[in-house]
Formats: C-alpha cells, sequence, structure tokens
C-alpha cells in the first residue's frame, strides 16, 4: 500500500481553506511522501495512510500541532522511497480531519499551508524527518497578470460545462479569487496533469510564469475534453440513427403485415426457395440448402450471422444443378469444324472425333434399353463420362486454341482458367465458410459463370502450379482430374457434392517434368510437335494472314503473300516450332502496308521476298550458314536438343592447350551432361590407336569443352555422341561436315543408346538447312511420327556404334577411313 494516496475525490476541498498568515512554521518537520500527487498550498485533499513508517508519523504529529511535510515521490510505484528518490519542493500541511478504518488503514484530509523546500535530512527511522526552510511566493500585481487571471477563469468555467461534477460554488471561487497563486493551485488541483508538469508548476517562484503554464495545460484538457464530447455525440448520433431505422423497419412490418403484404427479408427467402424447387439438386445439396434456408428465414437482417448464410444460399442455388447442353453428335460436323479451325492436329482431331461416337453410340443404346431393361439404362448413365486430355508441346502451336473449337465441335460451353502461378490450394477447393470473405474454389465459379454442369473447361499452364505453405493445388487437382472420383466433388465453401464427371476437362503444358506422376497419370497426354516449313506456310496462308488483315482493317484485295515471302519471313525473321512469332511478323508487315495506303501512296501490295526484307528489315537468324561458318574449323560438332519450347541446334566446340591432363567443361552444364563429357573423353583417351592419336597426348595437354549460350542451363545424355565428334575433330584435325547433326547417348564402350525427343530435333534440324541426321538405331521407329515431306527432304543415319558415328560425321577427305565396327544404316523411306 502507498504512503499516502488520494481517497476521496469528491470531498469538499474549498470549505477547508483557512488564513495561514501568522503561522510559525518550525525548523524540522516529519515528511510524508506522496505516490503520485502534489498537494498544492491553500488546497484540500483527502489521502490514505497504510504504510507503517507513515502510520508511526501519523500517530506521533495528531497529538502535537498536527503538522507534516508532504512531498511527491519521483517513481509513484515504490511504497518506502528513500530521501534520494523525493522532490525537494513541497508543501506545509496540517491535518484537519483522520478517519482509522478496520483494516488498520487511516483517512486523512490535509490542507496545504506554505510551500518548503528539504535542506537536509535528519532522520529516516521510525519516518522521515528533515529540516525545512519556507519559500515564500510573491503575488506579482500586472496588467498581464490580470488577464492571465480573467483567461483562466474563463476556461476554467468552460472545463466546468464539460466536467458536470465540478461544483458551482468552486466556480464561484476561482472567479472571485484576487492572488494569481492561489487561483493557479486551485485550478491546478482539480486538473488531471502528469506528476511532472504537476510538480514543475509548484516548483516555479514567478506568478505569471505560473499563470503561463497553467494556461497551457488548461488549454490542452480543454482539447481533450471537447475531442472526447465530440467522440460521444457522434456515437450517441450513430445509435440514434440505427435504433430510428430499427422502429421505422418494425412499423414498416407491421403496415405490411396489415396489408397481407411480405417484407423484404420474407421475399428473398422465398426466392430462394422457389430456387431450390425448382433446381435438380443433389440430395444432400436440397437438404443442406434448406437447413440454412430455415435458419436465414429465423434471423434479423442486421445479425452478422445473415450475410455470410445469404452468401452461401446465393453461390448454392446459381450452381447450375442438372442443367446442361446437348451435345453435337454428328462426327462430319465435328471434323468439318476441327479443320476448319486448325490445320494438321491429324491425332487430337481423331481424338476429339473417337470420344463423339463412342457418346453417340452410348446414347444410341440407352435410347433403345429405355423401355425394356431400365435398370441397363441407370447403368450406362452412371458410367464415368469425363474426359481429361493433355496437350503438351511447344508454344503457339495452337493449345490453348484447340480447347474452343473442341467446344464449338461439341456444341458445348466454353472456359478457360489460366493455373500459371496458383500456389494456394484455395484456388481449387475453396475457402471454408468460417473465413471472412471466404468464396468458392475457381472450378465452382467456373460452372457459376457457363450456367451449365458438361461444360469444356480448359485448365492453361497447368506445369507452372506452384506451392507454397498455403497448401499443393497440383494434389488438390487430383480429385479434380479424376473420373473415378470427381462425381462428388466437395468444395470446401460448399460442403455438398458436385458432379464434375460430365466436364470435358482439357489442360495444356510445355514439359511434363513439372507435372506431379500422380497427376500425370490422371491425364490422357496428347503430344503436339512443332510445324515444318511448308505447314507454317499453309497456316499462315490460311489462318494467320486473313486474321491479321482483318485485325488491321485491311480488304483481302488490298494485300496478298506470295509463298516465297512467307517462307523468307520463317527462314530468316523467326526461330520457332510454333506460329506465334510467325503471326507478328506478319502483323508488321500488314501495319506497314496499311501506313503506306493510309498516305495514298498505293492501293494494292502483293508481298514479294524483296519487300519482306525491305519492311522488316535485316534478316535476324542465319540458318545453314550460321551452320557452316561454326563447323568449317576442327573442334567443332553440331547436336539437336529438345527444350520445352521445341527442337533446337546446339553446337559443342572443344580445343586444347598446353597443360597437364586438364580438363575444363562450360557453357552452365547439368550433372549428366558434364558426366557424357567426360564419359566421351574417356572413350576417345581409350582408343588413341583406332584414332591415330599419339598415346602421350594427353600429359602434356588440357582439353577445354564449350556449350556456347552459356545463360541458358543444359542437361540431359542426348549430346553424348556430339561430344565425342567434336574431341575427335580436335584431336585428329578432321572438321565435321556442314550438313550433319546429331543425337545420341554415348557409353564407355562406345554405343550409342537410344533417346527422346526425336521428331522436335529433327525439325528443328530441318528449320536450320541440315539434311543429315545421326540417330541411335534403336530410335528408327520415332521416325514414323516425322512429316513425309521432311523425311524426303533428309537423310537419317541410324548408328549403334561411336565409330559409325565418326565415319559419317566427320570429314575423310585428307585422312585415312576409321576402322568401323559394323556399318551404320541408312533409314530410307519405303
Amino acid at each position: 500500500m502507498a504512503d499516502a494516496e488520494t481517497h476521496d475525490e469528491d470531498t469538499n476541498r474549498s470549505e477547508m481553506v483557512e488564513d495561514a498568515n501568522g503561522l510559525e512554521i518550525p525548523s524540522e518537520l516529519p515528511i510524508l511522501p506522496l505516490r503520485g500527487m502534489v498537494v498544492y498550498p491553500n488546497t484540500a485533499a483527502p489521502l490514505l495512510i497504510g504504510q507503517p513508517r507513515s502510520i508511526s508519523l501519523v500517530d506521533d504529529i495528531v497529538s502535537q500541532e498536527r503538522l507534516l511535510g508532504l512531498f511527491a515521490s519521483h517513481d509513484p510505484d515504490l511504497e518506502t522511497p528513500a530521501p534520494d528518490q523525493i522532490y525537494q519542493i513541497g508543501t506545509l500541511a496540517v491535518v484537519h480531519r483522520l478517519f482509522r478504518a478496520p483494516d488498520g488503514t487511516i483517512r486523512l484530509l490535509v490542507q496545504g499551508l506554505r510551500r518548503i523546500q528539504i535542506v537536509e535530512y535528519l532522520n529516516t527511522e521510525p519516518y522521515l524527518t528533515a529540516a525545512i526552510n519556507e519559500m515564500p511566493e510573491d503575488a506579482e500585481d500586472t496588467i498581464e497578470v490580470e488577464a492571465l487571471m480573467r483567461n483562466i477563469g474563463e476556461q476554467f468555467q468552460h472545463l466546468s460545462e464539460l466536467v458536470p461534477n465540478l461544483p458551482s460554488e468552486l466556480i464561484t471561487t476561482a472567479l472571485e479569487i484576487e492572488d494569481p497563486v492561489q487561483l493557479v493551485y486551485l485550478v491546478a488541483s482539480y486538473l488531471r496533469i502528469d506528476l511532472d508538469e504537476a510538480q514543475q508548476l509548484l516548483e516555479l517562484d514567478n506568478a505569471s510564469e505560473k499563470l503561463h503554464r497553467l494556461m497551457t495545460l488548461l488549454g490542452k484538457e480543454l482539447e481533450l475534453l471537447e475531442l472526447g464530447q465530440k467522440i460521444r455525440d457522434d456515437a450517441q448520433t450513430e445509435i440514434e440513427k440505427v435504433q430510428r431505422e430499427f422502429f421505422l423497419r418494425e412499423q414498416l412490418k407491421a403496415i405490411q403485415r396489415e396489408l397481407g403484404e411480405a417484407d423484404e427479408t420474407q421475399m428473398e427467402v422465398e426466392e430462394f426457395r422457389r430456387k431450390i424447387d425448382e433446381m435438380a439438386m443433389a440430395e444432400e445439396a436440397e437438404r443442406e440448402a434448406r437447413r440454412e434456408l430455415d435458419r436465414l428465414s429465423k434471423l434479423p437482417t442486421a445479425a452478422a450471422e445473415y450475410g455470410v448464410i445469404r452468401t452461401y444460399l446465393d453461390w448454392l442455388t446459381n450452381v447450375p444443378w442438372g442443367q446442361t447442353t446437348e451435345d453435337k453428335l454428328d462426327i462430319g460436323h465435328a471434323r468439318t469444324v476441327l479443320d476448319e479451325d486448325h490445320y494438321g492436329l491429324d491425332d487430337i482431331k481423331e481424338r476429339i472425333l473417337e470420344f463423339l461416337a463412342v457418346r453417340k453410340l452410348r446414347t444410341e443404346r440407352a435410347d433403345e434399353l429405355s423401355e425394356d431393361q431400365p435398370e441397363d439404362v441407370d447403368v450406362i448413365r452412371r458410367e464415368r463420362e469425363g474426359v481429361i486430355l493433355c496437350f503438351v508441346g511447344p508454344p503457339g502451336v495452337g493449345k490453348t486454341s484447340l480447347g474452343t473449337s473442341i467446344a464449338r465441335a461439341m456444341g458445348r460451353k466454353f472456359i478457360r482458367m489460366s493455373l500459371g502461378g496458383v500456389r494456394d490450394e484455395a484456388e481449387i477447393r475453396g475457402h471454408r465458410r468460417t473465413y471472412i470473405g471466404a468464396m468458392p474454389g475457381r472450378i465452382v465459379q467456373a460452372l457459376r459463370r457457363v450456367g451449365t454442369i458438361n461444360p469444356v473447361i480448359m485448365l492453361d499452364e497447368i506445369d507452372k502450379l506452384g506451392m507454397d505453405f498455403r497448401g499443393d493445388p497440383a494434389s488438390a487437382l487430383l480429385e479434380v482430374l479424376d473420373p473415378e472420383q470427381n462425381f462428388e466433388f466437395r468444395d470446401h465453401y460448399l460442403d455438398v457434392p458436385v458432379d464434375l464427371s460430365q466436364v470435358f476437362f482439357i489442360t495444356t503444358a510445355n514439359t511434363l517434368d513439372t507435372i506431379p506422376s500422380p497427376l500425370r497419370d490422371r491425364m490422357e497426354i496428347i503430344r503436339l510437335y512443332g510445324y515444318t516449313e511448308s505447314e507454317k506456310i499453309a497456316i499462315a496462308q490460311q489462318y494467320l494472314v486473313p486474321r491479321q488483315l482483318k485485325e488491321n482493317g485491311l480488304r483481302s484485295g488490298e494485300l496478298a503473300f506470295a509463298d516465297d515471302a512467307l517462307k523468307q519471313i520463317i527462314q530468316y525473321h523467326t526461330r520457332e516450332a510454333g506460329v506465334r512469332n510467325l503471326e507478328r511478323e506478319i502483323g508488321a508487315v500488314c501495319r506497314k502496308v496499311v501506313t503506306r495506303i493510309a498516305q495514298g501512296l498505293t492501293d494494292h501490295v502483293e508481298v514479294s521476298v524483296a519487300l519482306v526484307d525491305e519492311l522488316l528489315g535485316k534478316p535476324k537468324y542465319h540458318y545453314l550458314t550460321e551452320v557452316e561458318d561454326r563447323t568449317n574449323l576442327p573442334g567443332v560438332a553440331t547436336g539437336l536438343a529438345w527444350t520445352p519450347v521445341g527442337g533446337d541446334v546446339m553446337f559443342v566446340e572443344a580445343t586444347r592447350m598446353p597443360g597437364s591432363k586438364g580438363f575444363i567443361l562450360t557453357g552452365q552444364l547439368g550433372e549428366v551432361m558434364q558426366e557424357s563429357a567426360r564419359a566421351a573423353l574417356s572413350y576417345i583417351r581409350a582408343h588413341t590407336d583406332d584414332l591415330m592419336i599419339a598415346e602421350d597426348w594427353f600429359k602434356s595437354t588440357d582439353i577445354h569443352l564449350h556449350v556456347p549460350a552459356g545463360a541458358q542451363p543444359k542437361d540431359g545424355p542426348s549430346a553424348g555422341i556430339t561430344m565425342v565428334t567434336a574431341l575427335a575433330s580436335l584431336l585428329t584435325q578432321r572438321p565435321v561436315r556442314s550438313n550433319v547433326a546429331m543425337t545420341g547417348e554415348v557409353t564407355l564402350r562406345g554405343q550409342v543408346l537410344p533417346i527422346g525427343g526425336v521428331k522436335e530435333k529433327v525439325l528443328a534440324a530441318h528449320r536450320f538447312g541440315i539434311d543429315t541426321v545421326l540417330l541411335p538405331q534403336r530410335n528408327e521407329k520415332d521416325l514414323d511420327d516425322i512429316p513425309a515431306e521432311i523425311r524426303e527432304q533428309m537423310q537419317f543415319v541410324l548408328v549403334n556404334r561411336v565409330e559409325q558415328v565418326l565415319e559419317a560425321a566427320l570429314d575423310s577427305s585428307d585422312s585415312e577411313p576409321l576402322p568401323i565396327a559394323g556399318v551404320a544404316a541408312t533409314y530410307t523411306e519405303e
């Protein structure tokens, strides 16, 4: 308990003021430390005494003159402060009333008399005593002091209006006081001010300074009180507004009941009930909808739960339960639509036609058995209907646009969802209703937007799904894309089964490597390869040029492209597996022609090879000349690589320098590719005799193997024979034929193992003007996937051994032929 603290703030302090003139002040006084308060001269204050030291002090002074010194403690939390923890300036006070409580505490009513200062402490036990000096305070009599007193009186009067519990007699007393110091102490004793500020006000010697300081404190207190009053008024106004609206709504309801009309809430409930009755909801969904509707009808509109339930019912009743579009099962019509929109892509077109054929047959069987064997009809209809296709291929080959064509051919609604960068599982499954702002996942949202339960949904860029602490979206898709499970897909928000078995899901990806194997297993993979040069020309003439003419406001007769001009654009201004950049270059030509027509320089343009170079500038790529320039020196071999954006040509360079058996690999090669390079070097060192290389060449030589385009990571084993060829070319000083490219994995024993991505690699070689490709013998079956026109223009050398590779790749015009273990086979078109 404190040494001394305030006890009763409502005590009428003004009645205890006495005239202390002529009072004889003793030189020694008992000192009572105060916690969190300052008692001023000429003011009265209640105190609560509980510490044994303070009780002993009170017991000693009550039988004498009842005088004591009241000094504030620096730290209000200290119960028994030491002399150095007490302010040096305080107030001489007299005890007027004393009351001993049953709990052992003493309640005092004291009156401040004079301002005093501690000279030195005399005793600390049983309580503090000290020698003191009086600090007289002279009241100034100037115009400034009078003005300050009047201003303080007005402010104090305004304060009383904001603090109702201040007695009116106090205001009257304050206005009648003529002593400025007494006015300061009277007003300050009723203000809420910090201990430090209250002590500072006591310690100031000049009356003018005290008045100025009090005005500052009084102004601050008034600002706080006025702001608090404004906040209370605003809150009261808002409460009255809400109450008024509530009463008005209740009156409106009463009037509507008298008129026999339903209120807005009842109308909303009835609208939801009508929707539920009309929809072919699943049993569990209907039961949940009616349960939530009953809860909604019993809640007031102002309830927090009302909006949550209403939003839930709005979503639940907007899912297209049982609403389907009738499939167009005309196979001929579907083939026509697919051919109109896309050139080639025969595998995909055949798969769509197969799906329609199966659907047509099942429908006819169900119609035949509908009367005689209804149980068999139910079995047929319960069989899974969903199809999940995954189009995998480089950019620009038409994966995304295929979805629109499939939906048009089948007569279904189409919606596309991009999954690139999606990291939150709730994007697929939705959020639980306990969260603020919760909503269903993208699948349910897509069904709501299209308005049918059997649309074509394209999940674009599925290979670019992310994963973080919020979950794994790819795992959430396992249920969505599984025909054995998705007939009762359960969204976290709706929490009722939704039938996705009739949805035709199509996914697209550039690569399968980043798709988890369980998800990949649920999809039917269809690969889209890059286009050949002739296919690109046909696509440009049939699709790209007409579209660009329309987008740039040109008529068909104002601009035409010759096939040679399109070939020029393909060969020297684009390098891609698809046709996206080709369309951009065609659009650039169209815009430049539009500019000429708008200027009146011409009204018809036939785009030729020369005009392409004039409009598009210098060629960006040089295919065959690039290969010839790079391979004219020994030590450079041309390889073929597979990338997510299609096949590409890759050069492997080797050079030697004086050293000591060093082998340097550069070009940002992966671990597998580095191992292939070491295997290639080991093969060369083990067959120096066959290659007619000095046996000790490696003792004083360092080899540097480099794969250009160092900013692009590279990995995989298919560059093995290319590395062997580059090293053999360097050490035998026989250049590699510029028209030859190769791909295949090499072993330490010199065997050539099969690789993947043959079609993409061959198309890349064809784009570069290479006419001879070395492939592993076991990849012969993959040549059937290559378009017939490419097979006719190119020669494929099928090899089993490295010796066969070197025989076919190295220029042997100036050297002896290498010993060959077996003869390389040449693929010929039957």
